[in-house]
């Protein structure tokens, strides 16, 4: 393969999120419904397509987040085998043994764990800048009827300087780098023995999308930490706020060498160093999140684009503080604890506004294409309401209510009337400007419903939620709960986004978002307590549906806490199972969060004590989608973001095919 190089200029509290996830949908119809499907994956477009000789592009390493081509190429090859970004999570999934893809990506892109973007970010060993790229790295092919043992002589003209030429056999791909926002002309003359020689010409130009996802714990892809937990398959003792022996055990973590019973503290910083690893632990932003996996999407199935891809998107986030000011920090990076650990995360709206002021500033033509958004549910207080579902034991209640950690769905309900609705005037007035004053480039995807099965509600009991004691889903709270986001909340959510119901927009032609809710449907088969033969084999061994999965001895857990006889260390995040949406179990299973960026009055300093016991078990993401929830969310973003950002009525560039006039007997050197 030749490399044709052009110049590189390289340009440097409380459970508050418990429930995001259980946004529940309009009601849906019994039959299952089918997976949202995005078009086909694009094949690279020759650009000419009459049967004879096309030249044919690609842009390599198209997604720009990913350092190295091999991860990219890894969806790329999933994507085109499924069909779906699904079907691809599924596979992947398989691959990775459950242990997940995103597990060694998260190392290589060009955004550090810390969020940081990387200027110059170094990709497949060229130094690149990130928010404005100068040039892409293209593939060209010759394609379609190549004559035997032909001999291509190729040539670009860029438009400055002369054309860069190289000659090889015509079955060889050709490597070179496109400057941005520039087209290129390319030109091939085939010779093939005595046949007369052939021309095929046409332009390259690479378009460039810049995206940006705001949002919440949905957004932010809550619930599927890029590098899961390792759990040990010894007990953990956590104290207790109930009565009997005060105290209960659950699995411990992989590597951890201190105290496991209660009368053996340890610091919390001893503890951390075996945290899960997320792209960002302040957020617990995660490259499962349905916005990177739509941005990503794009780019496998469009091979003419680069995605650039600015993820902003943050746990616990609400209009007010986490877009437009400032919010608490999740968690930190695993080994940081204390005065290494900042407390608060950077208003969205301002990092949006940041980044993009410092990209016209070095390329004033740069603009953003498209805005990925969920937001809404922690502004009405939606982990009230779950944790007023699922915390069930007399002496918690009373501990939370009187916290308010316990909502109410009345509180709620006067929140969406009073609160939210100017809330999100304002946000709609603040995203005008970054969007070009065209809010149908917002894509608004909504939530989706967390509590059915086989189109009806879960059950409620303590499948599911056992690991902690006080843990119960009861199904009268339940219900009342699910009404109310089923009759008011995401149908007034949807008249947000549209500018519909009541709803005043200044403008409402120009400032109706662009909505999406085909995945609700999907959901309905999916909810945390759908249950499968198809199911990991530790889970149908080990969580039992009737809430009795671990050992209550404590003298027996301490070495064994699974009263399935199976370690720990057997459960795999990622495989792929009936529910996407993760229960209590799977967030301590899958992350075991210790959330440092609660205020330091109330963050206990022993590892044992009764909180962590509660709050690891939920500020993982219990009640938050899968990885395969979030990759249905992206197959039904898919269809909105390429029909916005017009992909599929992209013509490729005219390209003429004409045999070579005989060259002049004296002058064969001057053509």
């Amino acid at each position: 393969m030749t490399e044709i190089l052009a110049l590189r200029h390289p340009v440097t509290l409380g459970l508050i999120l418990i429930g995001l996830a259980l946004s529940a949908a309009q009601p849906a119809a019994a039959q299952p419904a089918a997976a949202p499907q995005a078009a086909p994956l694009a094949q690279p477009v020759p650009l000419a397509a009459d049967g004879g000789m096309q030249i044919s592009w690609e842009v390599r390493n198209r997604f720009r987040l990913f350092r190295e081509e091999r991860d990219f190429l890894s969806h790329v090859d999933s994507l085109r085998a499924g069909g779906s970004v699904l079907a691809s999570e599924q596979a992947l999934a398989v691959q990775s043994d459950g242990r997940g893809w995103a597990r060694n990506t998260v190392n290589r892109l060009c955004i550090d764990l810390a969020g940081h973007v990387s200027e110059p970010c170094s990709r497949d060993g060229v130094k690149e800048s990130y928010l404005t790229p100068t040039e892409h790295p293209v593939t060209v092919r010759l394609a379609g009827a190549i004559p035997v043992g032909g001999i291509c002589a190729w040539s670009f003209d860029e438009g400055e300087g002369p054309p860069r030429t190289s000659t090889q056999d015509c079955v060889e791909p050709i490597n070179f780098r496109a400057r941005y926002g520039r087209p290129t002309l390319v030109s091939v003359e085939v010779s093939s023995g005595a046949e007369p020689a052939q021309r095929v010409t046409g332009e390259i130009m690479v378009r460039d999308i810049l995206i940006a996802g705001l949002g919440d714990s949905i957004a932010a892809g809550e619930g599927n930490p890029d590098r899961p937990i390792a759990l040990s398959d010894d007990g953990f003792c956590f104290r207790s706020y109930i009565g009997g022996p005060g105290q209960f055990y659950r699995p411990s973590r992989a590597g951890y060498k201190g105290g496991r019973a209660c009368e053996a503290p340890e610091t919390l910083q001893v503890w951390q160093r075996q945290s899960a690893q997320w792209f960002n632990s302040a957020c617990h932003r995660s490259l499962y999140s349905y916005q990177t996996r739509t941005a990503l999407g794009l780019a496998a199935r469009y091979p003419h684009v680069a995605v650039t891809y600015l993820p902003l998107a943050c746990t616990g986030a609400t209009i007010t503080d986490g877009l437009f000011g400032s919010q608490r920090a999740r968690e930190c990076l695993p080994g940081k604890s204390g005065g290494n650990c900042p407390s608060s995360v950077n208003a969205q709206l301002a990092e949006l506004r940041e980044a993009l002021a410092a990209a016209k500033k070095r390329q004033p033509e740069r603009n953003l294409d498209l805005l990925l958004l969920s937001i809404g549910a922690n502004d009405i207080n939606f982990s009230g309401l779950v944790a007023d579902v699922i915390v069930d034991n007399s002496t918690e209640r009373t501990l939370f209510r009187r916290s308010g950690v316990i909502g109410s769905v009345e509180d709620s309900h006067a929140a969406l009337s009073r609160d939210l609705p100017q809330s999100f005037a304002k946000l709609r007035e603040a995203l005008k400007p970054l969007v070009g004053g065209d809010l149908s480039r917002v894509i608004y995807t909504s939530y989706a419903n967390p509590a059915l099965d086989n189109g009806a509600p879960c059950p409620g009991g303590r499948g599911g939620f056992d690991i902690h004691p006080s843990f119960n889903a009861d199904p009268a709270r339940l219900a009342n709960v699910a009404n109310f986001v089923q009759q008011e909340f995401l149908p007034q959510l949807k008249n947000f986004a549209l500018c519909r119901g009541g709803v005043l927009c200044r403008d409402p032609a120009a400032d109706r978002m662009s909505f999406v809710d085909a995945h609700q449907a999907v959901f309905a088969n999916h909810g945390f307590c759908a249950r499968a033969a198809s199911d990991p084999e530790f889970d149908r061994a080990c969580f039992s549906p009737k809430g009795d999965s671990f050992d209550p001895d404590i003298v027996s857990a301490a070495s064994q806490p699974m009263l399935c006889g199976f370690g720990a260390s057997n459960y795999r995040p990622y495989l792929p199972r009936a529910r996407w949406i993760r229960d209590a179990n799977d967030s301590y299973f899958s992350a075991m969060t210790y959330p440092q960026g609660l205020p330091a009055a109330i963050q206990p300093a022993d590892i044992h004590d009764a909180t962590w016991g509660i709050v690891s078990a939920v500020y993982g993401g219990a009640v938050h989608p899968s990885a395969e929830g979030h990759a249905a969310m992206a197959d039904a973003a898919l269809p909105a973001a390429a029909s916005v950002l017009h992909l599929d009525a992209a013509d490729p560039a005219e390209v003429t095919q004409e045999p070579l006039p005989p060259p002049a007997p004296d002058n064969r050197s001057a053509r």
